[in-house]
């Protein structure tokens, strides 16, 4: 048997919540005043404006508590939580999933409250990450930006299909449909102009030499109906785009006291400056949080999980994590996998054997490691190993002689590996 060392789990006095969204029940169990060893607790309900939660606080402060516990309930979780940390409570936030009742029992709002109660006061949970302050209201404009660039997608999608609802095949020919040429044709279909010739005319640049082709493509039946629909369309991309410029300015301000954090993760393959703005975001730059670079990789739900019974391996997959976090390392992979840099060929060289998917994970994985070293050490910087970094690596005669096999298996004739070279013994005639 092995010793462990371990200290003792129960926390005297605590508080557990189960959140709604008008209302919570509030469970508080403390040492017994007169019996040694034993508990008392305490269930109140109180309404979730700030006026009760502050009321709340008083009750808890009265009864000493240290620790307040709730589970990630949607939203609701927000309001309470941000409070109580600013009264100086010590709040956990726990994941719902792992402190579920035991099935077959009774549910209510107040057994829940109670049960949460007894499993936080045990250290049988354990707490979520919630950046502090600063990371969260960085996080609110980088998620609403994202939002916004999304928004402004789908609706240039959509006047793509207005267009092609026309017969107007712009898009075939003009590489960027909202560039300075598709843009002005556009406002001329909108004012009225229908003549492909005179829309042809209006092209810029290396466009003019398409011109026969924009005539064809202009071609169609578009109507004062479309115009009416284009022109809205137009405008709502016109109103994101603003928006999306002034929300770039105010993430700058915000960003500002992560310059350097910034810059050590610009210098990463393929993250540019917004990329490492939405990083920051989504992890903080606090690597104290994850004792090492695996548990920030675990976190994000960015590593291979291991899944055993009965003497048997399962592959559950990826599953769960930040869809926030998971979009911008997915972009980072896919614009880092047309770089000739050692990035580059891990993903190359995962996609070629186990697929697209799986290779974005993996370098998402390793990405995160990068990360998680430069924000842990101010004066790392990063360098990139290369693109042959992997080649470099390979003992040539053992690769040799894999692919001896493989040659092997493919044309039954029987291969020897000697001083380097191939050797081929041919069977012997009958």
């Amino acid at each position: 048997m092995d010793n462990v060392d371990e200290d003792e789990l129960l926390v005297e006095r605590v508080a557990a919540l189960d959140l709604g969204k008008a209302a919570l029940e509030a469970c508080v169990r403390v040492p017994h005043d007169s019996r040694p060893g034993r508990r008392m607790q305490e269930v109140r309900g109180f309404a979730t404006t700030t006026s009760a939660l502050i009321g709340m606080a008083d009750w808890f402060r009265t009864c000493g508590v240290s620790r307040v516990v709730m589970e990630s309930t949607s939203d609701y979780w927000k309001g309470v939580y941000y409070l109580l940390e600013t009264a100086g409570f010590d709040c956990w936030l726990v994941n719902a999933c792992e402190v579920k009742n035991v099935p077959g029992r009774p549910k209510t709002d107040k057994l829940d409250a109670i049960w949460l109660a007894k499993v936080a006061e045990r250290g049988m949970c354990r707490p979520s990450l919630v950046h502090p302050k600063p990371i969260r209201q960085l996080r609110d404009l980088t998620r609403y930006r994202r939002t916004l660039i999304r928004d402004r997608g789908r609706e240039m999608q959509r006047v793509e299909k207005l267009l092609e609802d026309a017969q107007i095949k712009l898009s075939s020919v003009v590489s960027d449909l909202f560039g300075v040429s598709g843009r002005a044709m556009m406002h001329a279909l909108i004012a009225g102009q229908r003549n492909p010739k005179v829309l042809a005319a209006m092209a810029k640049g290396r466009m003019r030499t398409k011109t026969i082709a924009l005539q064809e493509a202009l071609t169609g039946f578009f109507t004062d109906h479309h115009a009416t629909i284009l022109a809205t369309m137009l405008d709502n991309i016109d109103r994101l785009g603003v928006q999306i410029t002034d929300l770039d300015a105010k993430i700058e301000l915000a960003i500002a006291p992560f310059a350097h954090q910034v810059d050590q993760l610009d210098a990463i393959t393929a993250v540019g400056v917004t990329s490492a703005q939405e990083l920051i975001a989504e992890i903080g730059i606090d690597m104290n949080r994850f004792p090492t670079p695996a548990h920030l990789v675990s976190w994000a739900k960015f590593c291979p999980q291991v899944h055993a019974s009965a003497g048997k391996t399962k592959n559950k997959g990826r599953g769960g994590g930040n869809p926030w976090l998971a979009a911008t390392l997915g972009n980072i992979a896919a614009a880092a996998a047309r770089t000739d840099t050692f990035l580059g060929a891990r993903y190359r060289r995962i996609a070629r054997r186990r697929g697209k998917q799986k290779a974005i994970v993996a370098t998402g994985n390793t990405l995160l490691t990068i990360a998680y070293h430069l924000l842990t050490d101010p004066e790392a910087r990063f360098h990139d190993l290369g693109a042959d970094h992997y080649e470099s690596r390979i003992n040539k005669e053992r690769r040799a002689r894999n692919l001896a096999t493989q040659l092997q298996a493919a044309t039954g004739q029987k291969i020897l590996i000697r001083n380097g070279k191939a050797v081929i013994l041919e069977p012997e005639a009958a």
